[in-house]
């Protein structure tokens, strides 16, 4: 069962766990293998935090670790940044001012486009992410960001992690604008995990690596 982030009314951390177990509960029966990408791999290691007796398995992908001082976001906004290029100062603009929903979804196009490697391929690959186009939730992406944020504060997440005793598999892409080592507490706490970082793709590994990516997940579905 794969978690990732949604759209909908505002919401919080704790409403997406139910969510997610309900979806569970009716779809993977009373114990299932999670994967969660970025946001998604925060949601997936919560879940098995609060139901490690309904996770066999858990797969980490793309997320950004437990770390409460979020050291990795400076260098992520300045990657962003560097990423986008020639597209930088389009970006920008719509950054700075309300946007119709056409201009929303030229944003997100142009900054989903820096998740992925190759500058070629880039804007293609944002764009069929943003088709069909469903908008984006500001508002619940904003509440969920301060509330995760507080959890990293005020939780012993790290803990919480080395008390979770089930198999981890933490993916990265080594061209993520991410830096990679903001997961390296995450992976010290976990008492069985084990990491893979796939060389040459970025922040959607399963795109730019397709085949590695499904190896790397099936070998350790299969262990």
């Amino acid at each position: 069962m794969a978690v990732g982030a949604r759209s909908g009314a505002a919401r919080t951390a704790a409403r997406f766990v139910a969510d997610l177990d309900a979806v569970r509960d009716q779809l993977a029966g009373p114990r299932t293998a999670l994967l969660g990408h970025s946001w998604g791999a925060h949601l997936a290691l919560r879940y098995a935090i609060e139901h490690p007796e309904r996770v066999s398995h858990l797969i980490y992908v793309s997320g950004t670790g437990i770390d409460p001082d979020r050291g990795w976001h400076p260098h992520y906004k300045r990657n962003l940044r560097l990423r986008l290029g020639p597209h930088l100062d389009r970006w920008e603009v719509l950054s700075a001012r309300a946007r119709t929903p056409a201009e929303d979804r030229e944003w997100a196009v142009l900054q989903w486009s820096a998740d992925f490697a190759d500058p070629g391929t880039a804007l293609r690959q944002a764009d069929r992410m943003a088709t069909p186009w469903r908008g984006i939730n500001h508002d619940c992406g904003q509440a969920i960001n301060a509330e995760v944020k507080e959890e990293l504060r005020s939780s012993d997440l790290a803990g919480q992690c080395r008390a979770l005793d089930l198999p981890v598999l933490i993916i990265d892409g080594t061209e993520d604008i991410r830096p990679r080592w903001a997961v390296d507490s995450l992976y010290r706490a976990l008492p069985n995990s084990q990491r893979v970082s796939l060389a040459g793709a970025a922040h959607l590994q399963w795109v730019e690596s397709p085949d590695d990516f499904r190896r790397a997940v099936t070998t350790f579905l299969r262990q």
